[in-house]
């Protein structure tokens, strides 16, 4: 086995330091990103939950992605227990996702161009049925989705002659993965980095899908009614300043007290650097000693995503934009009231438009708010 022995049991004992200080904010955090009321869930396996979950967990409209274990008899198994290969169960990941945002055929369609489907005995560097592949259909609507989509996937041409082996099986049992394991990719990236490209699994999917792989939002309407297409990689890269394409695509972070708008005290809009969706407004920005702009509350509540970020050992809710999927900031309970929140932003994610300005730039019906 290629992976993950060596580090277990160091960041076992790591989880278990960390996960007494935050285990409180973090059940009260998973409640809150786990209600179901307007999401859907779909579970897949691909080998790895490590890269399953960070290849799905950055999609537009995806709340939450969790690694676990799918499919097999045992409960509530440890990884020793399932790396085992005894117990059933294969390493999978539930994804939790808002289908006015992004369809279930759509999350598949990702899923597939991100593992090798046609490997039937483990996938990659680990062997083995705990990390061959599935899809986990949970009602009959989203059976006969996966079928089309495998379908289509067969018939793409992009698998030259080998026929795709992944099962769609009825789902039966999930359990969530040790803390250790959850958003692996954000709390050890050189160590995730350096497995996944050893791996094989990179190599792979630039070979097999080449910016294919990437997800395209395509062609859908902005919350101001108009379609916004979001540039591709190349574009983005022309586009935007360094800095901001390192803040709004990769997660960045600009330096305190050194940026564009900390301290901008004009009136007007902050929107979107990539899309120009309105986001906040200079009437609920405050001074909160941080170095970044902060605000009480979201312009345009439906512009604004919120997802769970488990990075640096402690849960945070990261704010990305609706249409342009851009990494924003962070939101707080620890700002003034009416609101109690601090949305904290990186000026590198925004453009700032003068309220004198908002008229020749589209955004008149905002006017009225600064009068």
């Amino acid at each position: 086995m290629l992976r993950k022995r060596f580090i277990v049991p160091f960041l076992a004992l790591a989880a278990l330091v960390v996960g007494l200080t935050f285990l409180s904010h973090a059940t009260q955090e998973e409640s809150a990103m786990t209600d179901t009321s307007k999401l859907e869930v779909a579970t897949v396996a691909g080998g790895c939950f490590w890269c399953v979950e960070s290849d799905l967990e950055k999609l537009p409209g995806v709340a939450k992605v969790e690694s676990g274990y799918a499919g097999g008899e045992e409960a509530s198994p440890s990884y020793e227990e399932v790396s085992s290969g005894t117990t059933g169960h294969r390493e999978a990941v539930q994804v939790w996702f808002d289908p006015s945002k992004i369809t279930y055929r759509e999350v598949l369609d990702h899923f597939w161009k991100h593992f090798d489907p046609t490997d039937d005995g483990g996938s990659f560097g680990d062997r083995g049925f705990q990390y061959s592949s599935a899809v986990f259909y949970h009602s009959e609507e989203q059976r006969a989705e996966a079928e089309a989509s495998r379908t289509a996937l067969a018939e793409s041409g992009r698998l030259g002659d080998k026929p795709v082996v992944t099962p769609i099986l009825k789902f039966t049992s999930f359990y969530g993965a040790e803390e250790y394991h959850q958003d692996y990719y954000k709390k050890n990236p050189a160590r995730y980095k350096t497995y996944r490209y050893f791996s094989g699994r990179d190599r792979y999917v630039k070979e097999t899908w080449g910016e294919d792989a990437n997800y395209k939002p395509g062609v859908k309407p902005t919350s101001d009614g108009v379609e916004f297409v979001k540039p591709d990689d190349a574009a983005l890269k022309a586009q935007l300043t360094p800095l901001q394409y390192d803040v709004t695509q990769h997660e960045g972070t600009e330096p305190p007290f050194n940026n564009e708008f900390w301290d901008n005290k004009q009136h007007g809009l902050y929107v979107d650097v990539v899309s120009g969706e309105p986001l906040f407004s200079s009437a609920d920005k405050f001074k909160s000693g941080t170095g970044w702009p902060s605000f009480t509350r979201p312009l345009v509540s439906e512009n604004i995503v919120e997802k769970k970020d488990s990075t640096l050992f402690m849960v945070r809710t990261e704010v990305r934009s609706r249409d342009a999927d851009s990494h924003l900031g962070h939101v707080f309970d620890d700002g003034p009231q009416p609101t109690g929140l601090r949305y904290c932003i990186n000026s590198a994610s925004m453009r700032f438009i003068p309220v004198d300005e908002l008229e020749a730039e589209g955004y008149g019906e905002f006017v009225e708010l600064f009068k």
